[in-house]
């Protein structure tokens, strides 16, 4: 729903059937109502695709972005996103639709309030051990020390419900040139899935270098 060049190529490789069958096509919308029912129309007929919400969380973007806005108001985001996107999986019933949900700005975030706006949208996708979500933290500006990134994510991975029907999901950028490191700690801390880009270049799944952490775990 970005723009209609996004939303045009991703109907081109669908309807030209142009996606290998091993393959899941992932889309990012932000929790507002219009850009979600867009984004359904965008991936309606695919195989398989991950529907990947968010909503931003921090302080600053609490004051700025949205005006002043309580932890509720912010809270409540989420779950309205959420309540639409359980209404509108089962009007394309021929995609299997993987739910993902994260809280922007996770590393500028109050963790209770990262992990409460998490649970929210848990508690209304209901996740089981067959049918996983995944919940995606973003480093979305690299604050603190790689080992610092790992206690956040070891602690999430604690105290979210249904964790044995969640996978949590990492999203590292590089302002501190220590993505790989971040993410290889996040995974050895309990994460369970990586997103990044081809050697580094791009921004939209984070800008990890997915190659080196491959590498470097082969």
């Amino acid at each position: 729903s970005a723009a209609d060049t996004e939303f045009n190529f991703l109907r081109r490789l669908i309807d030209e059937d142009r996606i290998p069958a091993d393959v899941t096509v992932q889309v990012l919308v932000q929790t507002r109502e219009h850009l979600i029912r867009r984004t359904f129309e965008a991936i309606a007929g695919a195989k398989r695709a991950i529907v990947h919400i968010y909503n931003s969380t921090s302080p600053l973007q609490r004051r700025v972005t949205f005006g002043d806005a309580t932890r509720e108001q912010i809270r409540d985001i989420a779950i309205e996103g959420a309540k639409l996107v359980k209404q509108l999986v089962p009007t394309i019933p021929n995609t299997e639709v993987v739910l993902q949900y994260s809280p922007e700005s996770f590393s500028d975030t109050e963790l209770d309030f990262a992990l409460e706006c998490c649970n929210a949208v848990i508690d209304v996708w209901e996740p089981t051990p067959e049918k996983k979500m995944i919940i995606n933290l973003p480093d979305t500006v690299q604050w603190t020390t790689p080992n610092i990134h790992a206690d956040m994510i070891e602690w999430m991975c604690r105290h979210l419900n249904r964790r044995d029907s969640v996978l949590v999901s990492l999203h590292t950028h590089n302002d501190r040139g220590t993505g790989t490191a971040a993410t290889e700690l996040g995974l050895m801390a309990g994460a369970d899935r990586v997103e990044g880009t081809l050697f580094g270049n791009g921004e939209r799944t984070g800008n990890l270098d997915i190659v080196n952490v491959a590498l470097n775990m082969n």
